[in-house]
């Protein structure tokens, strides 16, 4: 199977007839958690992610006493594939989590000032991603997902000590829409949105967060190596298929 993959790859063949630069179908759908505070369900071919944000108040970090927190989190459901297993987080969840925190992060894509309640008193927000439906290309899911819940997020109330979540109009304050593509590199070829099979094979893999303007992240995995056109090559893409996918996430918060 292996060869086979590698040898369709190199042909310029993919599944779901798609050249090597193009995604499988994505459909994401918001407000999909009705005891959230916001959320969204996000498919890219097979693979599927659920996220789940949730606020509370909580103290601010000693050197940013007039910001709130992000949380990031992620679980790798078993149900999601046979090579998910339950238990504590392990390396693959938690640098899930990370990516996409430092994307969120790096972009300054939330208003963190806008999370102040009250000297010592801020609001946390909690991002929780479930991995439903494991096709390969969790990263580029989980942050359509954590961005497109994030925009529909509806602030809690914060009186007389008590936190009110119910009958709520007030959005949290949005700043920049970040989003990341993520390539494989399979013998001397790269590929977009690698599926689960085209992971199994890869040498490499390259994520690039960006928001439109700025790379705001980037993360490398596995062993294998890129030439310097190759980094230009995917940077430049990845810059292409933002408006594509800054779009999708727009038309499923309207």
């Amino acid at each position: 199977m292996n060869d086979y993959l590698k040898e369709l790859i190199s042909s310029g063949l993919r599944s779901h007839d798609r050249g090597n630069f193009d995604y499988r179908e994505i459909k994401i759908k918001s407000d999909v958690i009705k005891t959230a505070e916001g959320s969204a369900d996000v498919s890219i071919g097979d693979t599927r992610v659920l996220v789940g944000i949730k606020l509370d108040v909580d103290e601010p970090m000693p050197d940013k006493p007039d910001e709130g927190n992000l949380i990031t989190s992620a679980e790798l459901l078993p149900l999601a594939s046979p090579d998910f297993e339950p238990g504590p987080p392990n390396p693959e969840s938690i640098e899930l989590a990370r990516v996409v925190d430092r994307a969120l992060r790096s972009a300054e894509a939330i208003d963190m000032k806008s999370l102040f309640i009250e000297e010592n008193k801020v609001w946390s927000v909690f991002v929780d991603i479930y991995v439903l439906n494991y096709d390969g290309n969790l990263f580029d899911a989980s942050l359509l997902a954590a961005m497109t819940a994030l925009m529909k997020t509806k602030k809690p109330i914060y009186k007389d000590n008590k936190v009110i979540r119910e009958n709520l109009n007030e959005y949290l304050k949005v700043n920049n829409i970040v989003v990341s593509t993520t390539f494989a590199k399979i013998g001397d070829i790269l590929i977009l949105d690698p599926t689960g099979e085209e992971e199994s094979i890869m040498n490499a893999r390259y994520t690039i967060a960006n928001d439109g303007n700025n790379i705001r992240a980037i993360q490398k995995g596995l062993y294998g190596s890129f030439k310097e056109e190759e980094i230009d090559n995917m940077v430049e893409i990845s810059f292409k298929k933002y408006n594509e996918l800054k779009l999708l996430i727009e038309n499923a918060t309207k």
